[in-house]
């Protein structure tokens, strides 16, 4: 089990990434949270296997139809253990 923190960057508020990312990741077994930030970027933090955290943050890169990202800040966290993912409003 890996855990990550992500932040993207780019066309991502309006465009339901969050929504998305939320769908995506308990489709695949992703834990955590996605929220999004005052300086119009998109937080996620990913708890799960590698391999599959790794497939999720592929499609972080790219996010749902409609949402441009640009950049993509990706740093290793320690686990919180968290329990299913949900959306932080």
């Amino acid at each position: 089990m890996k855990a990550y923190y992500l932040r993207i960057h780019g066309l991502v508020q309006g465009v339901f990434f969050r929504k998305s990312t939320c769908e995506r990741a308990i489709k695949i077994g992703i834990v955590g949270f996605v929220r999004n930030n005052n300086d119009g970027t998109v937080e996620v933090f990913a708890e799960g296997e590698e391999e599959i955290l790794i497939q999720f943050i592929e499609w972080c890169k790219k996010g749902p139809k409609g949402a441009k990202v640009e950049k993509i800040d990706i740093h290793e966290r320690p686990l919180k253990n968290s329990q299913g993912f949900v959306i932080i409003r």
